[in-house]
């Protein structure tokens, strides 16, 4: 008798539904590079998060006895500067490790802008519809017709250079996206029985849009989140090479780039560290989203 009932709770704990964090981590870690792409994001946030417990030397620190030293690992390298040093005797880790500071908080601000922006526009867009629909989608479209980086440029020049220029350009640039998803994500949920059920018990329009249908549209939105801050850490890296976004001596890797332009056949070390950081972060960032996909989206998953 004691083994009919065990046999029979293992039975129900079996056809009882995962938990959904537990399946989701299931379908997310089934990715093994967006496993990787979490691990690296989280140890850039670390490292950005404790830049000044962990670099070895303020960024803006300047030794005139040690200009273009190359890494420690080459002949005339020292162990004082794992990573050598720029054009003005700066430490050049010191410099990526307070950048990532930098850099992550471009993309961050970035997308929460954009994120808040584009959801509000989507949101009443696809509840709304009609006139004003069509003329936020019409914006929207005249937008992406534009090369992004020519439309990022276009607004730093008109506002003027600078970090929080560069920063709203690229929210600009990127906002389309959310408002695309967002509204078809809102149009998909309007239409289903439980907006129609809320409806007929005198739920508002407020409440139908923030309690019913915004929070069953947030999964496609954290997908594209997690990818644009990817695009808006290499948009604002791309706008700082060119010189519109954070100015010297700023330590972001995008205007560490441009300061290293002219060394870069006598002193490779001062191009390519930056430039590695901005391909891992990003790199990083797109393998998270992928996975991040595969796991909300059920078609996808595995």
């Amino acid at each position: 008798m004691m083994s009919t009932s065990l046999t029979s709770l293992q039975i129900d704990e079996a056809l009882e539904p995962p938990h959904p964090l537990r399946e989701f981590w299931r379908y997310f870690s089934s990715n093994k590079g967006a496993v990787g792409g979490l691990v690296i994001v989280v140890l850039v946030l670390l490292i950005a998060m404790f830049a000044p417990l962990i670099a070895p030397y303020a960024p803006d620190l300047t030794d005139p006895n040690v200009f273009l030293k190359p890494p420690a690992w080459q002949t005339e390298g020292s162990s004082a500067h794992w990573l050598g040093t720029d054009a003005i005797g700066r430490d050049i880790l010191s410099r990526l490790i307070f950048g990532a500071r930098l850099s992550l908080a471009i993309g961050l601000a970035v997308v929460t802008l954009s994120v808040i922006t584009g959801t509000i526009l989507g949101l009443t867009a696809g509840y709304f519809r009609g006139i004003f629909e069509v003329a936020v989608m019409r914006l929207m479209d005249i937008i992406l017709t534009l090369p992004s980086l020519l439309l990022a440029i276009v607004i730093v020049a008109i506002l003027g250079p600078g970090l929080m220029n560069a920063m709203l350009a690229v929210a600009v640039v990127v906002l389309p996206h959310y408002v695309r998803i967002t509204r078809a994500a809102v149009i998909s949920e309007a239409s289903k029985d439980y907006v129609t059920a809320a409806r007929m018990n005198g739920a508002g329009h407020l409440r139908l849009m923030f309690n019913e249908i915004l929070p069953n549209c947030t999964a496609p939105l954290i997908v594209q989140a997690s990818l644009g801050i990817s695009a808006a850490i290499l948009d604002a890296a791309a706008l700082g090479f060119l010189g519109l976004g954070a100015q010297p001596p700023s330590p972001e890797w995008g205007t560490m780039l441009a300061d290293a332009r002219e060394f870069v056949l006598r002193a490779w070390w001062v191009v390519t560290f930056p430039g590695l950081a901005i391909l891992i972060t990003v790199l990083a960032f797109n393998l998270l989203g992928d996975g991040l996909r595969d796991a909300f989206d059920p078609k996808l998953k595995r």
